[in-house]
């Protein structure tokens, strides 16, 4: 269920939920004394002893979703070490997280942690990362970038360049902005916690812009042609996936599609168009 590798000065250790490789899987990536994410609750027993005999100072989290901060707990008990996310997520970690039960299921429970507040700057032992504000996934999502060698930790930003469905809470006009402001920066290779290394980071990262900016114009043209959400759906994005119906919809294609309309009403009422 655990398999550990090292690439260019990063450990990336990856972990599949009941060792089914066609699943979701996992990454926890450790480089200069400083941890990204901890991984989900139910890979614990097998994180423990990579945990246990990993040398750390500090743990870096791209957000708070249960799959990224399932070990938290456990590493602030034994490991005695900070861990950092954006501030307006302290709370939310301060107690045993909740969520529908299928999740709870797939990754685990994420038991309560003490985190502390994001600054400006995460330092390791002798590199220094800027945190990126990258919110759309995510309320909170973070990515942090090292200047210095153009190494960047994705969190969840990436994933896939061909996004299929989003959690219910996701906004594809705002994961679109991230990509943008993001790409303002140089970067190389990228660490994604679910792709895992993505050498050519900076080149996949324009890819799904092109996709999402691409299907963003063709879901509004459809809009303008009076197709409802459904029948919207029917045309960009067909395929009926299990996790719809596994995840009682809260993963759903017709996220995608809800939030570019939802943005594009609320930017037409901004600009006195409506």
């Amino acid at each position: 269920m655990i398999e550990i590798k090292t690439i260019n000065d990063v450990v990336c250790v990856h972990g599949t939920p009941g060792g089914n490789k066609g699943g979701m899987s996992v990454y926890v990536f450790l480089t200069d004394g400083l941890l990204i994410d901890t991984g989900a609750q139910i890979l614990l027993e097998e994180l423990i002893p990579f945990y246990e005999s990993a040398d750390f100072d500090s743990v870096a989290l791209t957000h708070y979703h249960e799959d990224h901060t399932g070990g938290a707990a456990w590493i602030k008990e034994h490991k005695k070490v900070p861990l950092f996310i954006h501030p307006m997520s302290v709370e939310v970690c301060a107690k045993d997280a909740e969520y529908p039960e299928y999740r709870k299921i797939f990754w685990g429970k994420r038991d309560a942690f003490k985190a502390e507040p994001l600054g400006k700057a995460i330092h390791s032992r002798t590199q220094t990362w800027e945190p990126i504000f990258t919110p759309g996934h995510a309320k909170d999502h973070m990515v942090y970038l090292n200047h210095k060698n153009g190494v960047l930790f994705s969190g969840d930003l990436f994933v896939t360049p061909k996004t299929k469905l989003v959690l219910r809470e996701e906004s594809v006009p705002v994961i679109i902005d991230s990509i943008k402001r993001l790409l303002q920066y140089d970067f190389g290779e990228v660490f994604c916690c679910h792709a895992g290394h993505v050498p050519d980071g900076k080149e996949m990262f324009r890819k799904k812009l092109d996709y999402l900016e691409n299907l963003q114009g063709e879901i509004l043209r459809l809009h303008s042609q009076g197709l409802t959400v459904h029948e919207i759906q029917q045309v960009v994005l067909p395929n009926r996936y299990p996790l719809i119906e596994i995840s009682g919809h809260e993963w759903d294609s017709e996220h995608i599609i809800t939030s570019i309309l939802n943005e594009n009403i609320l930017s037409a009422r901004e600009n006195g168009t409506i």
